[in-house]
């Protein structure tokens, strides 16, 4: 029989993707483990593999298509020996559906997962439709007809097509319509989205913000898949999670003469160039690693039916990217040294940039790192990121007069901020974590024993 491929979910909290390129075009032979397609996430562009050998029979989903949701056929394969006019001809409704498959390192999902702020995906497959047309949101997956320039120049843009008025044959968007678009014209309204956790006063429409503007005087930039996830995160977050802040003053002396000593005794490549390459970041995500070892009841994460109590510290270090950020995880960094931490950033964060990262090495984690001390920001406050309980805030390393010993000195000071889970945490013991993170930065011999 024949074999609907579906969109695969690339993590257990996706829901829809956007279907960027086949590798295999109709005709194609495939065997299994084949990269067929590459999916973009709201975070990363992944590539997928075939699940079993057969010769592809029709594609459903053209490439460049927004917005697929799981589940939904996207191709139909042939089997071994099977008539692949008959597989073409029956587009989608052959029984045996089997979806592509995920990269072979995703994650198994976790015990207690953290609520996705979006509604669960839909799991029955939609009807086949024309290749033509892109899915869009929407109560039965309803599709958007567009020509092939039209999609191109709309993925091109960052404009999702369910937000253009077709202007073709039969509200079919085409190509002009993507250019009004651009500068604001022509577009829908976005539908509401449901409220996450409880209920609060509306914000304004779209058309009431504009309202306070002359006409003319700007241009709108639609939101793309990043950030509309960043916006309903943090909203989330703010408005689900008690916050309460620890902000704490650290001397950094003795950190700055060792990261200097251990760089200057890095070893060299064949190149005569470091291995390695400390950066005052790597010191403290050690030792805000080690810090949740020493204060185990700081690293957790909260459900309704009980504390989620972490043996390892995974520390989150955000990184800005084009459009958003994004929080890759140190694994058990607190058995980690600082050269392999420093490597590991330096791999994710080149990875980030390009939306290479794999759903595992960016979701879940027991902690997360923001620090914005390269900017010379001196002190902020970072939303938490369930299912984490902390989150640090990093200022930049500054000299500042201190009083020793009745004396007025120099020191190198930085600033960090604690945001706890009040749920989770109490203020008592928010201070012992920072007490603990502020010890280790001070004297950072202390993390390597």
């Amino acid at each position: 029989m024949p074999i609907n491929i579906l969109m695969p979910a690339l993590s257990p909290t996706m829901e829809k993707g956007n279907l960027a390129k086949w590798l295999k075009k109709e005709g194609d032979k495939v065997k299994s483990g084949d990269v067929i397609a590459e999916i973009e996430t709201d975070k990363a562009t992944m590539e997928v593999e075939a699940v079993d050998e057969g010769t592809i029979a029709k594609i459903l989903v053209p490439e460049g298509t927004q917005d697929v949701p799981v589940n939904d056929v996207i191709a139909v394969m042939a089997g071994d020996g099977e008539d692949v006019k008959a597989a073409s001809a029956s587009a989608g409704a052959a029984p045996a559906s089997k979806p592509a498959e995920a990269p072979k390192e995703a994650p198994k999902p976790a015990a207690a997962p953290a609520p996705s702020p979006a509604p669960a995906p839909a799991t029955a497959p939609a009807p086949a439709a024309q290749a033509t047309a892109a899915p869009a949101k929407g109560n039965g997956h309803a599709r958007i007809f567009s020509s092939p320039l039209a999609r191109r120049l709309a993925k091109e843009a960052g404009i999702d097509l369910a937000r253009i008025n077709g202007s073709g044959p039969h509200g079919r968007v085409v190509a002009r319509d993507v250019e009004d678009a651009k500068s604001g014209k022509g577009l829908k309204a976005p539908a509401a989205a449901p409220a996450a956790g409880p209920s609060i006063a509306p914000s304004m429409s779209d058309k009431q913000i504009l309202a306070l503007f002359e006409e003319g005087s700007y241009e709108i930039v639609p939101h793309d898949g990043m950030r509309r996830t960043i916006a309903q995160r943090l909203t989330a977050s703010v408005q689900t999670v008690p916050h309460f802040y620890l902000t704490i003053d650290c001397d950094i002396g003795k950190l700055l003469v060792a990261r200097e000593e251990i760089n200057a005794a890095a070893p060299k490549d064949k190149e005569k160039k470091p291995l390695y390459k400390i950066s005052v970041n790597d010191f403290v995500i050690k030792a805000m690693a080690v810090a949740l070892q020493k204060i185990p009841n700081c690293n957790v994460s909260w459900t309704e039916s009980g504390m989620v109590k972490h043996k390892h510290s995974d520390v989150g270090v955000a990184v800005a990217m084009p459009g958003g950020l994004i929080t890759p995880i140190i694994r058990k960094a607190e058995t980690k040294t600082l050269s392999a931490i420093s490597n590991e950033m330096k791999d994710f964060a080149a990875r980030a940039r390009s939306r290479k990262l794999k759903p595992e090495e960016y979701q879940g984690g027991t902690t997360a790192v923001s620090n914005l001390g390269m900017y010379g920001i001196n002190h902020f406050t970072a939303v938490i990121n369930p299912p984490h309980a902390t989150i640090l805030a990093v200022g930049t390393s500054e000299e500042r007069p201190v009083v020793r010993n009745g004396k007025i000195e120099i020191a190198q000071m930085m600033s960090v901020t604690l945001s706890c889970d009040h749920r989770a945490i109490d203020g008592a013991l928010g201070a012992e974590l920072i007490g603990a993170f502020k010890q280790l930065i001070e004297n950072p011999v202390m993390m390597m024993v």
